[in-house]
């Protein structure tokens, strides 16, 4: 294949596509990047609004609970996606749904800054992150394919790919800071205009189609239908259960139809020939260790940079830029920890990352919670806590996701990456929904309280996600 093959017919057959062993060097390093670029985009937008969101209630007249879905829609549309997203990339093929994410994405981030309001503005949220994803299973499937032949080279890549999204996590309220400083609010959305041409032209002259197995063809539109209406339920719950009250009928009718639809969900993948999420990835003890290690961890850190930004700007009286470059130590260190994690991995395999990782950002959550959040506190003392924080997580998020794509068939990583970043991005939006509750009503002393309580609670989380990393088998990949 040369590197300006478009789609093909490759892709509709039905024969699995050899490794890359033949592959040049230069031509594995340029899907790496692509996939990883798009890694970039998604996660961006997932904390570059989180400073902009005092300007955006002013500008647009919402209060708290809606700015929170600015955030929780973008979070929901790419939960509620993601196991379909996954499936359809292993039937019709990783390159398609990687380009049409491109395509989305762009469109739905338009949309977002030429909103008039704060419900155009959330529904456009939720239409991005469909786009996002439809991009991250098609990423890591191109990703597993390109290094299928080299399990060390495998977690390097998977090592750059987490990289990527954790440092653009951590530059998300940098460059928001910057933006708004500038240009304003609606600028942060607009910026992604020019980075997914620039990732869309990049994958359709680099990445080569990718054939799928026989049995991805087939197709569960039923599993689909209901994994949808029982994560919106769940996740939409969860976030107005505050704003509305546990008693509420839309909150009670929410999980609800969350329960009916998640039972009707695993009866349905149990019986039906070929199922979108197959059951028996939840038969391996690391599998399932490390979907509820990822949960935790989104859980906390979403919900923590939520509140945090919140407080800079409340109780310490940042400037949305001074904001903005607080997060800055937290780049920095990701991409340290996430290079060290690729290495941590070919040395001593899977499980020593993710126990580490899960330790140094507990003591990390804990460092922030106890001596860095104080009404009059200096950044100084919120420093360790920010460096900690995404060591921790630079460290055990590749391994995390090493374990996922090592334990299954190459012709299901799409599905198996989609399960991972399905409960990954749940937990986040639960942990915003949570912790933002916290803060919702408070103001100067009384948030101080939410987010310490925040962080104790994180600190805990973490702990227990250290102990969901020893449940994984320590298979190295070095060989």
């Amino acid at each position: 294949m040369t590197s300006h093959q478009a789609l093909s017919t490759t892709e509709s057959t039905t024969s699995a596509t050899p490794p890359l062993a033949n592959e040049t060097t230069a031509a594995v390093k340029w899907t790496i990047a692509a996939s990883s670029f798009a890694f970039v985009v998604v996660q961006l937008d997932v904390t570059i609004v989180n400073v902009a969101l005092p300007q955006i209630g002013a500008d647009l007249g919402a209060q708290v609970s809606a700015l929170q879905w600015v955030v929780d829609a973008y979070t929901l549309g790419f939960a509620v996606f993601l196991l379909s997203a996954g499936a359809l990339g292993d039937k019709f093929g990783s390159k398609r749904l990687f380009l049409a994410g491109f395509l989305l994405f762009a469109l739905t981030s338009l949309a977002c800054g030429l909103a008039p309001t704060a419900g155009f503005l959330n529904i456009a949220r939720a239409l991005q992150g469909i786009g996002a994803a439809l991009l991250v299973p098609s990423s890591l499937a191109i990703l597993n394919r390109a290094c299928a032949h080299d399990k060390k080279l495998l977690a390097k890549a998977i090592g750059l790919w987490t990289a990527a999204g954790g440092v653009s996590i951590a530059a998300g309220p940098v460059i928001g800071g910057l933006l708004l400083a500038v240009a304003g609010w609606r600028s942060i959305f607009l910026v992604n205009l020019p980075i997914c041409a620039f990732g869309f032209l990049l994958t359709w002259r680099v990445v080569p189609a990718i054939a799928v197995s026989a049995h991805a063809r087939s197709f569960d539109p039923f599993g689909q239908l209901l994994a949808i209406i029982a994560l919106t339920g769940l996740v939409g719950a969860v976030i107005e259960f505050h704003p509305l009250g546990m008693q509420h009928p839309l909150v009670i009718a929410g999980f609800g139809i969350a329960l009916v639809a998640g039972a009707a969900f695993i009866m349905v993948e149990r019986k039906v020939a070929h199922p979108m999420l197959p059951l028996n990835f939840f038969h391996q003890t690391s599998f399932t260790a490390a979907v509820l290690f990822g949960v935790l961890v989104n859980f906390s850190y979403y919900g923590v940079i939520f509140v945090i930004s919140f407080y800079l700007q409340k109780v310490q009286n940042y400037s949305v830029l001074q904001a903005g470059l607080a997060f800055l130590p937290l780049t920095g260190t990701f991409i340290f920890s996430n290079l060290a994690s690729g290495w941590l991995i070919g040395k001593a395999g899977i499980r020593l990352p993710m126990v580490l990782g899960g330790l140094i950002g507990a003591a990390g959550y804990g460092l922030l919670g106890s001596i860095g959040i104080a009404g009059h506190a200096s950044f100084l003392h919120m420093l360790p806590g920010f460096i900690l924080i995404p060591a921790g997580m630079g460290l055990a998020v590749p391994a995390m996701t090493t374990s996922i794509l090592s334990g299954v068939e190459k012709s299901r990583a799409g599905t198996a990456s989609a399960v991972l970043n399905t409960a990954r991005q749940v937990g986040g939006a639960v942990g915003v929904a949570v912790f933002g509750a916290l803060v919702s009503d408070g103001v100067a002393g009384d948030m101080s309280s939410g987010v310490r309580i925040a962080l104790a609670t994180a600190t805990v989380l973490l702990l227990i996600a250290a102990g969901l990393g020893y449940l994984v088998k320590p298979k190295a990949v070095a060989s």
